[in-house]
Formats: C-alpha cells, sequence, structure tokens
C-alpha cells in the first residue's frame, strides 16, 4: 500500500458519456481543483467542466506592446537625442525608417510572453505528478477515463467526496498519495 501525503481521489469510467454526466456533476458541486484524463479528445468537455477562456492573449497583448514601445523609445533615443546625425536635412527621427526594428521587437517580446506565460499558467516545469505512480492510471492512455478530485480543492473532505464520487457511477474510487511504495 502506498504511504505519503493524500494527493487527491480518482476514479474511473468506461465510456465518454459516463463521463461527461459525471464531469457536469462534479462542476455542479462547485470543486475548484480537479481534471479529466481520457485517451482521446471527448468533445464538449471544457464546456462541461466550467473551464474558462485563458488570459494568455492578453499577455502576449502585453508583451508586444512593451516590445513596440521600447522599440519606439529606444530608437527616438538613439537617433534624436543620444546621438543626433543629420543626414540630407531628414528629420532625427522618421516612422517609416524605424518599423522595421518595431516590427522585430514586438513578435520577440511576444514571443517571449507566449513562452513563459505557458509555463506560468500551466504551472511548469512540473516533473512528477502522483497520478503517475497509480497502477489503474495507466489506462487513460489506452481506453479508461478518470476524473481526480485534489486534496487541496477547498471542498475536499475525504469521506463526503469519497462518497459523492461513487454516487457518479464510476467503477471504483481510489485514494491517490503524493509518494508510493513499490
Amino acid at each position: 500500500m502506498s504511504r505519503g501525503a493524500l494527493y487527491g481521489l480518482l476514479t474511473e469510467f468506461e465510456s465518454p458519456s459516463l463521463l461527461m454526466e459525471a464531469v457536469e456533476k462534479v462542476r455542479d458541486a462547485g470543486f475548484k481543483k480537479w481534471d479529466v484524463h481520457t485517451p482521446f479528445p471527448v468533445h464538449g468537455m471544457d464546456d462541461a467542466m466550467g473551464i474558462r477562456g485563458t488570459r494568455l492573449p492578453f499577455l502576449v497583448l502585453g508583451g508586444g506592446l512593451t516590445g513596440l514601445g521600447l522599440a519606439t523609445l529606444m530608437q527616438w533615443w538613439m537617433n534624436a537625442v543620444d546621438y543626433p546625425f543629420m543626414i540630407s536635412g531628414k528629420p532625427l527621427f522618421g516612422l517609416p525608417a524605424n518599423i522595421p526594428i518595431m516590427f522585430e521587437l514586438t513578435v520577440l517580446f511576444s514571443a517571449f510572453a507566449t513562452f513563459f506565460g505557458m509555463w506560468g499558467l500551466n504551472g511548469m516545469p512540473r516533473l512528477y505528478n502522483p497520478l503517475f505512480t497509480n497502477r489503474r492510471f495507466r489506462r487513460a492512455t489506452q481506453d479508461r477515463f478518470f476524473i481526480v478530485i485534489e486534496a487541496r480543492d477547498p471542498g475536499f473532505q475525504l469521506d463526503k467526496t469519497r462518497e459523492f464520487l461513487a454516487s457518479l457511477g464510476g467503477a471504483v474510487v481510489e485514494e491517490v498519495r503524493e509518494s508510493a511504495e513499490d
């Protein structure tokens, strides 16, 4: 038997239709720290789980606007203030000549915001998940469907949550521990 802090409770389903019904009940029960694992995409799962849209586009927009602003400020400072150099009577700072650098820094900062934003929003790097030590969970990539409610959920109470998961019609409700002894 595995020992260690309780990670959560795992329940197994045999079909996507049973899983979808159970997912809606878990969502309606008010759980916040839970997830669904399936061997293939189940259409409508995001809506059934009540997953809201990501904040990543706002991070990318912020990164792009930061890059654009810094590029404009940098070129204005270098060309008009720090080292003004009059060439053929042209203005010290002209927008058309600076567009390529502005574009490049906008793309660069957007890419950084995307990369680091995804890592941050996904809680990465997560090198270990206690579910990977569970023998039953290995079938999540083959033919079984799982719901996991984490123990750190504000509404988690071991006995009540176990009864709730058992009422959903899953095959089994099993504890998942933080560390396992083989």
